[in-house]
């Protein structure tokens, strides 16, 4: 260990850590794997870039105020599952599919300051540490090998990305992401009693064994609530000042356009579950009335063309990838199945 790293002062907490992921590497990390991060989880959402916009500006209020400063960004994800996450360096993601389960401004704040706080803490970092120190064998020879530059060997693994999106966060870096992230949303000026509000609607949902409750058990299982987390929340909101903004209006005005476009991702979503199960006339129908909803969203043409292609009807399915692409043009999975009905 010693020849692998050294002691940090993590800079949220203050606690002296092992690090042997470096501050470069954590950043080299987080900007290698954000673009790929991002289309495993549906991509970016391009239909609406003024609410990436959004999001960001309240995302670099609550980074400002942060205690490590890292290249921090923030993104909005085409994915109706509500979820949100951190990769190491700073990297942030919110899926709308969350945005439309927010309230307000000061919640969506509680939201970016808990995943800043899993950034500037290390979190990633010291859970992909718990995996190096699990392979100490293997990383000391090739450390020594490539005289401890093994940077190149962490971000090289071709699973990190799905590691760190699926890792479940310990109850200690949830309390602390909590806390520090509250800490935040005080001194940019929001209210903190915001983050409580928003636990005690996730510990709400988790005990929903339908509907909402179940699509969110993509953020339950990596951000699991409790009343535990509740009552913590209740303790430090009461140690901070309680007149800040809630910022509801802005908040409604800013997603108006996301909660118009619900109703036809709702269609989207019905239309990709019927497909799944083999119902191919319930896919169609749900796509075509997604279609007739929100004509320019290309995954409700990708859908047509998944459709097209589990039927065979492969010029129909070119067809319509080439709509998607027409649409957005950056999301892997519209070149990925045009190729596949082009083979066919």
């Amino acid at each position: 260990l010693t020849a692998l790293g050294g002691c940090v002062i993590n800079p949220v907490t203050g606690d002296r850590e092992l690090a042997l992921v470096s501050a470069d590497q954590e950043i080299a990390i987080g900007e290698q794997q954000y673009e790929p991060s991002q289309q495993m989880q549906g991509g970016e959402y391009a239909l609406d870039p003024e609410l990436t916009d959004y999001v960001a500006s309240v995302g670099q209020k609550l980074a400002a105020v942060s205690d490590r400063q890292l290249p921090y960004e923030f993104v909005v994800l085409n994915s109706s599952v509500p979820n949100a996450w951190a990769l190491p360096g700073g990297k942030i993601a919110v899926n709308r599919g969350l945005l439309t389960e927010l309230e307000s401004e000061a919640e969506l704040a509680a939201v970016l300051g808990h995943e800043i706080v899993h950034a500037a803490a290390r979190h990633g970092a010291l859970a992909m540490q718990r995996g190096l120190l699990l392979q100490a064998a293997l990383l000391a020879t090739q450390v020594a090998a490539q005289r401890s530059d093994y940077g190149g060997l962490i971000v090289g693994a071709a699973n990190l990305g799905a590691q760190l999106l699926t890792m479940r966060n310990s109850r200690e870096a949830e309390l602390e992401s909590d806390l520090y992230g509250m800490r935040y949303m005080a001194e940019a000026g929001y209210d903190p009693d915001a983050a409580v509000s928003l636990q005690e609607t996730f510990v709400r949902l988790s005990e929903d064994q339908g509907g909402r409750g179940g699509r969110l058990a993509t953020l339950f299982a990596s951000h699991p609530p409790s009343e535990e987390r509740v009552e913590k929340n209740r303790e430090t909101a009461a140690m901070l000042a309680a007149d800040g903004d809630l910022g509801r209006e802005r908040y409604q005005a800013a997603t108006a356009g996301l909660r118009e476009r619900e109703p036809a991702y709702d269609a989207y979503d019905e239309g990709r579950e019927a497909l799944a199960d083999d119902r191919t006339r319930e896919a169609e129908r749900a796509a075509q009335e997604a279609l007739r909803l929100l004509p320019d969203e290309a995954n409700i043409h990708a859908l047509l063309g998944d459709i097209d292609l589990h039927e065979r009807r492969y010029d129909d399915a070119v067809r319509h990838y080439d709509d998607a692409i027409e649409r957005n043009n950056g999301f892997f999975y519209y070149h990925l199945q045009n190729g596949l009905a082009h083979q066919q």
